[in-house]
C-alpha cells in the first residue's frame, strides 16, 4: 500500500514539474528555453526563494499560471515528503539493509552455536562465547533487549549476529542457521518454551548438542527427554556457588581470576580427535601440546576405548590418542584454536566472509 502510495506520490510530482515546465514555456515566449523553464519549476516548487529567471511582471497570464504552481507545488511537495518519510520508515523497520548484510553473515556460518533468549542467563552465554571467540547467533523476540545490551557492552556485542522472532518457530530456527549449527542454548525464561525449543531444534537436527535452561526439576526431565544434552537450573548453579564460596574459597577465587582476567583468557577447553585427524595413533609426548601451544592436559576422555576408562585424569605422556577420543587442556583460547586447527579437530567452525 505504502509502496503504491510512492509511486502514485512520484508520478503526482512529474506531471507537476512537466505542466509547470510546459506552462513557462508557452507563456514565457520564444525566448525562454527548456533549460530556464525547467531551472523555474524546480526553485518555485523547491520554495527556495531565488530571483525569477522567467520574467512574470509584464505576463499577467504567466504571473497567474505560475500563482497556481506555486499554490499546487507546495501541497504536492509536503505529500510527497511526508510519503517518503513514511516509506524510509517503513524500510527502516522492516527490512533494513543492514539486516539483510547480517542475515548473508548468518547463512554463511558453519559449526555455529545458536542462543535463544537474550535475558540474563543467554546474555553471560553470549559473552563467555564472544570472549572465546566461538562464533554464535542470538535470537530474541524482543529487539529493545538486544538494542540495550549493545549499548551497554558495546565492546563486547557491537558486531552480534541476531535474529528477531520466537525461538519456538522452526523457522526463526533455520533463519539463525539450524542446519549448519553445532549446539544450541536454550535460554528463554520460560521452562515450557525451552522444552519447545528442545523438540523442534531436535527434531530438525538429531545430532545437534542441545542445552536448556529450566528452573523445574519435571521440565529438566521432559527436555532430556526430548532430545537436550544437558539442563542448567540457575538456583542450583547458583546454590553449588554460594557453597563453594564456603568451603574452597581459594578454588573459587582462582576460577574467578581465570574468568575475568582482560589480559588473556585462560579456559578448560577440549580437543576433539576424529579419524582424518594427524594425531590419531600418536602418544601425548609426540604432540608436544604443552611446548608448542603453552597447553596443560588435564585429562583425556575416552581414552581408553571400549574396554578403558572413560576419562582418564593426568595422563601419562605415554597415553596413546586414539579417534573419538577428547583432549581436556587449559589454557589460553587462542593456543587452544591454533592447538584444534593442528589436530584438524572436527566440527571446526567457518567464519562468513565480510
Amino acid at each position: 500500500m505504502l509502496r503504491r502510495r510512492l509511486i502514485s506520490a512520484g508520478i503526482l510530482f512529474l506531471s507537476l514539474i512537466t505542466v509547470a515546465v510546459t506552462g513557462y514555456r508557452l507563456l514565457g515566449g520564444p525566448s525562454v528555453s527548456f533549460l530556464q523553464a525547467l531551472y523555474m519549476a524546480v526553485i518555485t516548487l523547491a520554495g527556495v526563494g531565488y530571483g525569477e529567471i522567467v520574467d512574470t511582471a509584464h505576463n499577467p497570464a504567466l504571473r497567474v499560471f505560475n500563482m497556481g504552481v506555486v499554490l499546487f507545488g507546495v501541497a504536492v511537495t509536503v505529500y510527497v515528503f511526508s510519503v517518503v518519510a513514511a516509506f524510509l520508515v517503513e524500510i527502516e523497520a522492516t527490512n533494513p539493509f543492514w539486516r539483510r548484510r547480517m542475515q548473508k553473515q548468518i547463512s554463511q556460518l558453519r559449526g555455529h552455536y545458536i542462543i535463544c533468549g537474550m535475558g540474563d542467563t543467554g546474555r553471560y552465554a553470549a559473552e563467555e562465547m564472544h570472549r572465546t571467540g566461538t562464533h554464535y547467533v542470538v535470537i530474541e523476540l524482543h529487539e529493545e533487549f538486544i538494542k540495550k545490551v549493545a549499548e551497554t557492552h558495546p565492546d563486547l556485542f557491537r558486531d552480534m549476529l541476531y535474529v528477531v522472532g520466537d525461538a519456538t518457530e522452526e523457522e526463526i530456527l533455520s533463519k539463525a542457521g539450524l542446519e549448519h549449527a553445532k549446539g544450541l542454548v536454550s535460554a528463554l525464561p520460560e521452562d515450557k518454551d525451552n522444552l519447545v525449543v528442545t523438540v523442534v531444534a531436535h527434531q530438525n537436527l538429531p545430532n545437534l548438542r542441545i542445552v536448556a535452561r529450566s528452573a523445574d526439576q519435571k521440565f529438566s526431565e521432559r527436555m532430556l527427554r526430548a532430545g537436550a544434552a544437558a539442563t542448567v537450573s540457575p538456583s542450583h548453579i547458583g546454590g553449588l556457588r554460594m557453597a563453594s564460596e564456603l568451603i574452597r574459597p581459594h578454588v573459587v577465587g582462582f576460577l574467578d581470576l581465570m574468568l575475568k582476567d582482560q589480559s588473556q583468557t585462560l579456559r578448560v577447553e577440549e580437543i576433539g580427535i576424529d579419524a582424518s585427524s594427524p594425531w590419531d595413533g600418536k602418544h601425548l609426548s609426540e604432540i608436544k601440546i604443552h611446548a608448542k601451544h603453552n597447553l596443560l592436559v588435564l585429562a583425556l576422555k575416552n581414552a581408553g576405548g571400549s574396554g578403558g576408562p572413560k576419562l582418564w585424569v593426568n595422563p601419562p605422556d605415554t597415553l596413546v590418542i586414539r579417534a573419538g577420543s577428547a583432549i581436556i587442556v587449559l589454557g589460553d583460547t587462542k593456543d587452544i584454536r591454533e592447538a584444534r586447527r593442528e589436530a584438524g579437530a572436527a566440527g571446526a567452525m567457518v567464519m562468513p566472509s565480510s
